[in-house]
């Protein structure tokens, strides 16, 4: 097929079509600190109870509730107190009648204590506590097992690994977990024109953004990123450095350049020779030359050349498929309800996503166009809380326009 003829598809129709070839990856056990964002490949039991004993909800005296049934403010009950117990030791004999121990917070309850009087409720009497006024069974105790019960199913297979479940884990006794393997991907920039940030300057060059800011976000969303240096717009150049790639085992392949119909755009072409092309237009701007396909059953994603639209580009169909690898399943980026404060005017019939940022004022979020929208103006990205979507079917909005915004990030606004 000719690349004219390759039809141009929708954002949803070429994410849809991306995504039918990735699949989340086979698991690998790492330490639970190493485990946070990454997403559970087993179901996991707890064998235990938490809290194993039954232990004080706060400092006081365990009692026996029958002891203290007739206590009041004027005929307080007299308790000898037999003990002083600390978190982390535990207490053999039987609390006796007439007796109380003197406890602190999360100890286990002594055995025949059913209840905690508060420090702040009682007085000191020499070696004697007096109590003021009735208790309720287990006042002020939590039970074993409150938590967690043993043989309870705590955290299911594909839960995010938060701070709280790694909390959770520990709690358990768990040090090690199964977590879905980050992928490894691939990075490579193409053109003549490019050079390497340490490389000195020369006319007619441009430093490697593309190949630093891909790099970035296949960190910042769990992947690795395997750095594959620059590609001069040829063939033979391109097809070393991808066969160099598939010899390192990745699992995805991003390049950024050489997608559209220019002479020097090789990308289509080595994927046609080395492997099989799907697609390479999407209906959007920035972004609309993009290249995917495979090579030896590795997928291969052929992103813009202009730095900003590789990031949306990235944006919208390398993060969703970065995710789906780690097993992810919310793939979709947060969006918000804004007022677009700039009109817009154009007629492509293509989906924009205009960088904005955000200001919070009178209960309202207002966005606003942080410059020159051209697809090499790396600094609109910079400045950007969010991209505004205009829909294909708008040529133009007024002022105050109603949008959709998709979160780059969640910053603090309106400051």
């Amino acid at each position: 097929m000719k690349y004219d003829e390759y039809p141009m598809l929708s954002v949803e129709e070429a994410r849809d079509r991306i995504l039918t070839h990735f699949q989340a990856l086979e698991p690998e056990t790492i330490p639970i600190l190493k485990a946070l964002n990454r997403v559970l490949a087993e179901d996991i039991v707890s064998d235990i109870d938490i809290p194993p004993l039954a232990n004080t909800a706060m400092d006081g005296y365990a009692i026996r509730v029958e002891d203290v049934a007739e206590a009041s403010a004027e005929k307080p009950v007299r308790l000898k107190v037999v003990a002083d117990l600390a978190a982390g030791y535990v207490l053999d004999k039987p609390i006796q009648p007439g007796t109380a121990v003197r406890i602190m917070t999360g100890a286990p309850v002594p055995p025949g204590a059913d209840a905690v009087a508060p420090f702040e409720h009682v007085e000191i009497d020499g070696d004697d506590v007096l109590i003021f006024k009735p208790y309720a069974k287990w006042k002020n105790i939590r039970h074993a097992g409150e938590d967690v019960k043993k043989g309870q199913l705590v955290l299911t297979r594909g839960t995010v690994l938060r701070p709280q479940e790694i909390g959770m884990l520990a709690a358990l006794g768990i040090p090690s977990v199964r977590v879905h393997r980050r992928p490894r991907v691939a990075v490579l920039s193409t053109g003549d024109e490019v050079i390497d940030v340490s490389d000195p300057w020369q006319p007619g060059k441009i430093r490697d953004a593309n190949g630093y800011s891909v790099s970035a976000l296949i960190l910042k969303y769990g992947g690795i990123p395997v750095r594959l240096g620059i590609a001069p717009d040829t063939i033979e150049a391109l097809t070393t450095k991808i066969r160099e790639a598939l010899a390192q085992n990745v699992d995805f392949i991003l390049t950024s350049g050489g997608v559209s119909m220019g002479d020097f755009d090789v990308v289509k072409k080595v994927l046609a020779s080395e492997g099989e092309m799907h697609f390479w237009r999407a209906r959007m701007k920035p972004g609309k030359p993009m290249a995917f396909g495979e090579i030896q059953g590795v997928p291969l994603l052929g992103l813009p050349g202009n730095p900003v639209s590789s990031m949306i580009s990235f944006e919208l169909f390398a993060r969703p498929a970065i995710l789906t690898m780690l097993g992810k399943k919310k793939l979709a980026k947060p969006t918000i309800d804004a007022i677009l404060v700039d009109p817009i005017q154009r007629k492509d019939n293509r989906r924009h996503y205009l960088r904005v940022w955000l200001e919070q004022k009178d209960g309202e979020t207002f966005a606003h166009l942080t410059g020159d929208q051209g697809s090499g103006i790396l600094l609109s990205m910079v400045k950007a809380d969010g991209l505004a979507i205009i829909p294909e079917e708008l040529n133009s909005t007024p002022p105050h326009f109603p949008v959709k915004v998709m979160m780059l990030d969640w910053p603090e606004i309106g400051d």
